[in-house]
């Protein structure tokens, strides 16, 4: 059996974290790729200049992601530029809202202007709904492993953090419409 050598030893090593499935958003990364492709209309010239910044550019925001910005992420769970970033999305009604990621959640903004916050509390594990001037938990994540739902009549149900429990949280939901605010 052949020696592997140290050197050789480490890009393997290295290899794998790099493969592994925890690396992280690479959220710089993404933008600048995003900004390259729309910076001018004609995708000829994106391409040109792109080979151009590609190695330079790209290469510095790649590495800036995968040691700093991917770190930051693993251990405190939030990417520094995921916040404020706004993207529209189709609803069920066939309508498109603005949703725009913030530190601890999201603001959704409906087509009529109105807006709604949803929360999230590292403390307690819990995201919360706001929405008016009114804010109310909507669901908490217990120590246990269970999963805690406010309902709108006050009652609170535990049920099990697995397909069976998220049935029940949607019976209760759509028999008592139970998250609407009033």
């Amino acid at each position: 059996m052949k020696k592997i050598s140290l050197s050789a030893a480490c890009v393997l090593l290295a290899g794998s974290f790099l493969c592994s499935s925890c690396i992280g958003s690479f959220s710089l990364f993404n933008k600048y790729e995003k900004w390259q492709c729309n910076m001018t209309s004609n995708k000829y010239v994106n391409g040109i200049v792109g080979l151009i910044l590609q190695p330079i550019v790209g290469g510095v925001c790649l590495f800036a992601d995968a040691v700093v910005l991917n770190t930051i992420e693993f251990w405190t769970g939030s990417n520094p530029l995921a916040a404020n970033k706004v993207q529209t999305v189709k609803g069920q009604d066939g309508r498109y809202y603005a949703v725009k990621t913030l530190k601890n959640g999201y603001e959704v903004k409906a087509p009529n202007g109105e807006v709604t916050l949803f929360i999230h509390d590292s403390k307690t594990e819990s995201w919360s709904i706001s929405q008016n001037g009114v804010t109310k938990e909507i669901i908490r994540f217990n120590a246990d492993g269970t999963i805690q739902a406010s309902l709108q009549n006050g009652e609170k149900l535990t049920v099990s953090n697995d397909q069976a429990g998220m049935q029940k949280v949607r019976e209760a939901v759509y028999n008592d419409n139970c998250f609407a605010l009033h």
